[in-house]
């Protein structure tokens, strides 16, 4: 096994090296003409990095524990009222379990690639991976990036830029709050690399425009087949992204907004009047939703100090790890629909130093059910016509605070961090919300995280 990951490793690092000689005489034969043939500039990049997390009770994680999200709920082996009979002794949280990991799961190597150029445009590139993957053992290499860019800077002072490949999702971006878990702020910020064509424009020195067409390939979207970027990409429909940005040497800020189409494919059997199969009948229903997102970042000159925000009216966005979705809903004339459920979600990140730095990180969720009023949820157990992120739905609000201590160089980095997420869990009412009644109850995890980090 270590001598097929060292393989594997070697041949990831050598594509790029293979690729940037053999460059010219590729483009020689297929005749198209480059204004400045050069083999592309490779620069390597990665880090070991390690994780010790301490969690008090079990928690939705993914990356073999790495990679927080929210505590579960609880669940008893008996109700309170049998509590009573047997015994307060024998009652007990299935979920409040302990658990400790150290892994380096999430360790990291890449290549940035640049040089040459297609006619007035310049290439550029990066291609990136990290053991963090799914299979049979969490100790899969993984493809984080993968993409070729074009740059080109016309007779107008204008910056164009066309991205081709694998990326960070343009909802949640590379710009990340300064916390140390590798869940980088999830599920209060989108979190999400994704297959896309994406194009940016500079309108002034200070503002531009992006605009993105989205494939789904690792972060998907829930169904009733489960999890899968099926829904997504059977619908044919591409999910798009439009924001507006600006920029200045110290402030960033977006306002953006997402579209994303589902095709949902159900077959539904067709009996006669004794009961026998007739035939199978397919239905295909889409689930049509936008998520419009606003952020703000802003980081002195001093890099003393930096002040990192974003808010978004999440609407069907659980393939960006936010606890979102949709569900199955009626109207009042009893036609069936698929429908967005909504949240609030926001979050605050702040901190102080450089070499020494202290972090502090806010989020808060809260539940504000179907995105149309005019439809509920289908059945008699609403929860059961949800399709939610992990299939937790009965969420009324969530938030976490997380400080954090770290120490920072050039090539090494270790911190220390605190995690509090509290959970409020209920039961869904017919509009996909979580009403304050006696069902309301409070879950807490804490969690402990150390992190050792060596750059390269």
């Amino acid at each position: 096994m270590k001598n097929m990951m060292i393989m594997a490793a070697a041949m990831f690092l050598s594509l790029p090296f293979a690729s940037a000689q053999n460059d010219t005489s590729k483009v020689k034969s297929t005749g198209v003409i480059l204004h400045k043939e050069s083999k592309a500039h490779i620069k390597p990049y990665g880090f070991v990095r390690n994780y010790f997390n301490y969690d008090s009770r079990r928690m939705l994680t993914v990356c073999g524990g790495e990679y927080l999200m929210i505590p579960y709920d609880e669940d008893w082996n008996m109700t309170e009222t049998q509590a009573q009979t047997y015994g307060d002794d024998e009652r007990f949280d299935r979920n409040a379990v302990p658990e400790a990991h150290l892994l380096a799961l999430s360790s990291r190597f890449g290549v940035a690639l640049e040089g040459g150029q297609l006619g007035q445009w310049s290439l550029a590139g990066r291609l990136e991976g990290d053991f963090a993957g799914f299979g049979t053992t969490n100790t899969v290499l993984r493809l984080r990036l993968a993409y070729v860019s074009f740059r080109h800077k016309d007779a107008h002072g204008l910056n164009h830029e066309l991205l081709v490949g694998q990326d960070w999702h343009p909802l949640s971006g590379s710009i990340m709050p300064d916390v140390l878990g590798m869940a980088a702020g999830a599920p209060f910020r989108p979190h999400s690399r994704t297959p896309q064509l994406r194009y940016t424009l500079s309108l002034t020195r200070d503002f531009g425009f992006t605009a993105a067409a989205l494939w789904q390939y690792q972060f998907t979207s829930p169904g009733p087949d489960g999890e899968s970027a099926a829904y997504a990409n059977r619908s044919l429909v591409l999910e798009l992204f439009v924001g507006l940005n600006y920029r200045t040497r110290e402030v960033y800020a977006q306002l953006g907004m997402d579209y994303t189409n589902l095709l949902i494919r159900e077959e539904s059997a067709c009996v006669d009047a004794s009961g026998n199969i007739l035939y199978n009948h397919l239905d295909k229903n889409r689930c049509q939703s936008w998520s419009p997102t606003l952020y703000f970042q802003y980081t002195p000159l001093s890099g003393l100090f930096a002040l990192k925000m974003r808010s978004t009216l999440a609407r069907n966005l659980a393939h960006l790890n936010m606890l979102s979705g949709y569900a199955r809903a009626i109207d009042a004339d009893g036609a069936m629909a698929f429908i967005p459920m909504q949240a609030s979600v926001s979050y605050l990140n702040v901190s102080v130093g450089s070499r020494w730095r202290a972090n502090l990180f806010l989020g808060y969720q809260k539940n504000l059910g179907l995105a149309d009023k005019d439809y509920t949820l289908v059945g008699a157990a609403p929860s059961a016509a949800l399709y939610m992120k992990k299939g937790i739905g009965n969420i009324n609000s969530i938030y976490r605070l997380a400080p954090s201590v770290s120490f920072n160089t050039k090539a090494f980095n270790i911190g220390l961090e605190y995690e509090l997420t509290g959970v409020t869990y209920g039961q869904v009412a017919s509009d996909g919300t979580v009403p304050n009644d006696d069902n309301l109850h409070q879950v807490l995890g804490h969690r402990l995280c150390a992190m050792v980090k060596y750059n390269f």
